[in-house]
């Protein structure tokens, strides 16, 4: 199984930023689309973020303006950039790629 490995979470306060990694365990240099998705508590997963092999980039309503996604194919990361916070931004993110597994997400929690 090809896997990613989700790291950076954590406590953060509303207005506060944070960056995620997401670690694969093979090349993604021929992965046309990496992506983020978040699943707040008791809720589905849902699409945040997407960067294609060429860098261009498409977000949800919710996070525009606030969220940046990039990729570092030489050393096979993935990035979210997380900024303004906010308590609903509450949630596990995930990294996906389309011949990668779902891996275990990092919990993000926005409280003051």
């Amino acid at each position: 199984q090809l896997q990613l490995v989700e790291s950076g979470g954590g406590l953060v306060q509303p207005g506060g930023s944070l960056r995620l990694s997401c670690a694969a365990s093979a090349s993604i240099f021929t992965v046309f689309t990496m992506a983020w998705y978040r699943q707040p508590p008791g809720k589905q997963r849902g699409w945040v973020a997407s960067a294609t092999s060429d860098a261009l980039t498409s977000y949800a309503d919710y996070v525009k303006g606030r969220f940046n996604i990039s990729r570092n194919n030489a050393n096979n990361k993935v990035y979210l950039q997380m900024n303004s916070l906010k308590p609903e931004d509450t949630a596990v993110y995930y990294c996906k790629g389309s011949e990668f597994s779902w891996g275990q997400g990092t919990q993000v929690t926005v409280s003051s």
